[in-house]
């Protein structure tokens, strides 16, 4: 297994001042903090590859190494360790792993993890934006809270194909020639395999599945409100007429799909414009991001479900 995820053909450091591996590493990989042993001089080296969106990288720093760091917020660490041993810290929980498991490290999950001396790891970066699109492809349910691995270590052998194929990846990412188009297809891949493979809060469910249920219905507006949203594309997503779709709103909420999703949109730039917190530059722009175009119109149909205009919302955040 180690010599087939990245060779030498994408070393960057080798034997070389931890300090500059670990600059090197918060460039491309992942912000963090090293805290090496008071005696000795350990020795770092580091192979790396840019592959489409992620990241593919091989570390050892040659001592007993603390790596800590807050959140990741928009990206997964995917850790495979190679050889030597790691302590994993995470919520009240703590583990050691060995050469042939794997390690997830969700967006919201602060990092703190201790390197053996000959520890060595192939880290796969992956942007939380990959994992939203192939979920949004294959029309399973995203989380309103995004994608979260409930479950933090494997043994490589649990998951089946999944270290050929991250072999195959880092074979593609060494080719003389390479194609991005071929790369964004093997990103898809990895991604989709892990969220089949491993356990998550996704459900593969399709949305155009005959069990889809009218919260599911909900979510998918919910997350897309952004979205050009017609009743006629819901149907088709929910794989149903738009007499059905209408029927099930009107049984459940007594309204239509367009007006659910105007008001949805109203309650989002609404709480945006009352939260302090929130950076609004203009009120025509933050109407445009929710599909109002004509501002006139957008504030007349504001006022009428809020009492007050746009504005008004927006001067009071500061009292």
């Amino acid at each position: 297994m180690d010599n087939r995820l990245l060779s030498e053909r994408s070393r960057v450091f080798e034997r070389a001042d931890p300090y500059a591996v670990s600059g090197y590493v918060n460039q491309h990989v992942g912000t963090h903090c090293i805290r090496l042993p008071a005696a000795g001089h350990p020795e770092a080296s580091l192979n790396h590859r840019k592959f489409a969106n992620l990241d593919l990288c091989r570390i050892s720093y040659g001592g007993s190494v603390r790596v800590t760091s807050p959140a990741l917020e928009t990206i997964y660490h995917l850790q495979i360790l190679l050889s030597g041993h790691c302590l994993w810290r995470g919520h009240k929980q703590e583990h050691y792993l060995a050469p042939g498991e794997l390690l997830l490290i969700n967006p919201d999950d602060p990092v703190d993890l201790t390197y053996s001396d000959d520890c060595e790891k192939f880290i796969l970066k992956l942007p939380t934006t990959l994992l939203e699109s192939i979920c949004q492809e294959q029309r399973w349910h995203y989380p309103s809270q995004g994608v979260r691995f409930l479950q933090n270590h494997y043994q490589l052998d649990e998951l089946e194909g999944f270290v050929n194929l991250l072999a195959m990846v880092c074979n593609e990412a060494e080719t003389g020639d390479p194609l991005l188009r071929v790369q964004e297809h093997y990103a898809q891949i990895v991604g989709s395999k892990m969220l089949s493979l491993m356990k998550t809060n996704v459900s593969r469910e399709s949305l155009c599945s005959q069990a889809a249920s009218f919260e599911r219905i909900l979510d998918f507006i919910d997350n897309n409100l952004k979205q050009d949203i017609s009743s006629e594309a819901l149907a088709q997503q929910a794989n149903m007429s738009l007499r059905s779709l209408y029927a099930l709103f009107e049984r459940h909420l007594g309204t239509t799909p367009k007006h659910y999703i105007r008001q949805k949109r109203l309650e989002r730039i609404r709480a945006a414009l009352a939260d302090p917190s929130c950076n609004v530059r203009n009120l025509t722009e933050l109407a445009l991001d929710y599909g109002f175009l004509h501002l006139g119109r957008f504030s007349e149909t504001y006022r009428n479900q809020f009492g007050e205009l746009p504005s008004d919302t927006l001067k009071r955040r500061g009292l």
